[in-house]
């Protein structure tokens, strides 16, 4: 198999970044925020973090966010913070500080540090800000400086993004970027809120990966996430504006599929093709083993889609659509035999749906209730919808049972061959129907349980002795009625 139909990189564990809590971390004696922060940041969350240019709710007092009193403290943009904007800003390009808070340090209050980390690593021409969003958020990249420490702050396996160039108008003067697509956004929101509710770390994303297939398409990945702490060790995530046709999406899945049952270099076709009836054990001649962690479950790598935009009701109606197009890749296949009704997974493609307002809305965000298996009514948890309870362990519970039912079916029909005694009419005993099987030669006993077989031997022996008796006691008889003869006989004679 050509080695250019692995992805462009291979991903390996990384090292948590510094995910501390925020509380009793970084605090200084007072010192002015750095730069003038003005972005003001998103609408409360459900989680009762607020941006630091909320306004501050009734009742809401001696909180950090909007303090009754001045606070003695503020919030320092330590260097393990500037690493943090950095890295993450090398791998995702472009992001607001909202999406950096969320990401970086969801145990903040409020992105106040995360907008003064930015500030000071601009005083310190690392980044800049590329433009204003229409939602009043500054979008941050990194300068060619900042670039360059980025690439070296990461690992070397991580993918790191292109350098966003500053753009010059005719007079020589900076002007404010453009290009920032909604789905740029919707793909960095995504990673933020999933890396938000515990699903790995910022070096668990990799952005645009690609998949190579022999037909010359290349499917590529928008975030690809490792996040083996929270029970997922892989997952490609594609993020939809309900925009592209449901054709396309289904095909996105179907190119997936292809590359999941691409071989490996040198894997032998013919034992791959035999390992097809042995469940999980067809993934060790295939090309995605290589390159992505086994999954824990049954199946391919899954694949969540991220819905966003439009509304509810298109969103639902979009899901709905893809559930009927694609069923093909993600129901898996019946288990033949008669009275299962497990299915095998083991070569489909888990698929999980969600949509962006839902978990910004639910008060556990990623980690609550707002994924949906295709093939599903219920919303779950992402473990739940990516657990497969009508699968292999179900499985393995109706064989067991399958087994019992054969077992219990079989001695149902022995006990009914077991023979009765012809004399008292009682079965016999597992031993005693061994031994007349297993006898070479008939006898008057073979109708007999083993009592009344005992009881007849008995008294065939009993007969005989007696029989013996009998006639020892007649010999002796004659021999003294002889013995009485002869004496008569020489007494005369005397």
């Amino acid at each position: 198999m050509p080695a250019d139909l692995t992805p462009d990189l291979a991903f390996e564990p990384h090292e948590p970044a510094d995910r501390s809590p925020a509380d009793g971390v970084d605090q200084v004696p007072p010192a002015p925020s750095m730069g003038p922060s003005t972005a003001p940041s998103m609408t409360p969350s459900a989680d009762g973090r607020i941006g630091a240019g909320q306004p501050r709710k009734p009742g809401d007092f001696g909180t950090f966010d909007n303090p009754s009193k001045p606070l003695k403290q503020t919030w320092k943009p330590t260097h393990t913070r500037k690493k943090e904007v950095l890295k993450a800003l090398g791998i995702f390009q472009r992001a607001t500080a909202d999406h950096l808070w969320r990401m970086l340090r969801p145990g903040d209050r409020h992105d106040r540090c995360t907008r003064d980390t930015l500030n000071a690593l601009k005083e310190e021409g690392k980044v800049r800000v590329e433009t204003r969003l229409e939602s009043n958020h500054q979008l941050w990249v990194l300068t060619e400086r900042g670039h360059k420490e980025a690439k070296q702050l990461l690992p070397k396996n991580v993918r790191m993004s292109v350098l966003r160039k500053l753009q010059y108008d005719d007079d020589g003067e900076p002007v404010d970027g453009d290009g920032y697509d909604e789905h740029a956004a919707a793909v960095t929101s995504t990673a933020a809120v999933l890396t938000g509710a515990g699903y790995g770390t910022p070096l668990s994303w990799q952005t645009e990966i690609a998949h190579r297939l022999p037909y010359g398409y290349t499917q590529y990945a928008d975030l690809t996430m490792r996040a083996p702490d929270a029970g997922v060790p892989a997952m490609l995530l594609e993020v939809d504006r309900v925009n592209e046709p449901v054709d396309d999406l289904t095909a996105k899945l179907r190119r997936y599929n292809d590359w999941f049952e691409l071989l490996a270099p040198k894997a032998d076709k013919d034992r791959e093709k035999a390992a097809r009836r042995q469940g999980a054990a067809v993934h060790d001649f295939r090309l995605w083993s290589r390159i992505y962690p086994a999954t824990g479950r049954e199946g391919y790598v899954p694949v969540a889609f991220v819905f966003t935009g439009k509304t509810a009701a298109q969103r639902e109606s979009r899901m709905r659509r893809l559930e009927q197009a694609a069923r093909r890749y993600f129901a898996g296949t019946p288990y033949p035999w008669a009275g299962f009704t497990a299915v095998d997974y083991h070569q489909a493609v888990p698929v999980v749906v969600t949509e962006l307002e839902r978990i910004t809305a639910d008060p556990a965000g990623a980690a609550g209730p707002v994924w949906r298996r295709l093939g599903r009514e219920e919303w779950q948890t992402l473990s739940e919808a990516l657990d497969n309870p009508d699968g292999e362990r179900l499985y393995r519970m109706e064989e067991e049972q399958n087994r019992r039912r054969q077992a219990e079916r079989k001695a149902a029909e022995r006990e009914a061959q077991r023979p009765v005694c012809t004399q008292c009419g009682t079965k016999f005993t597992d031993e005693r129907w061994q031994s007349t099987r297993q006898s070479s030669w008939h006898s008057e006993t073979d109708g007999l349980c083993g009592p009344c077989a005992a009881e007849h031997f008995g008294r065939i022996e009993a007969e005989r002795v007696a029989q013996r008796e009998a006639e020892e006691a007649a010999a002796r008889e004659a021999t003294e009625a002889e013995a009485k003869k002869n004496r008569g006989l020489f007494g005369r004679r005397r």
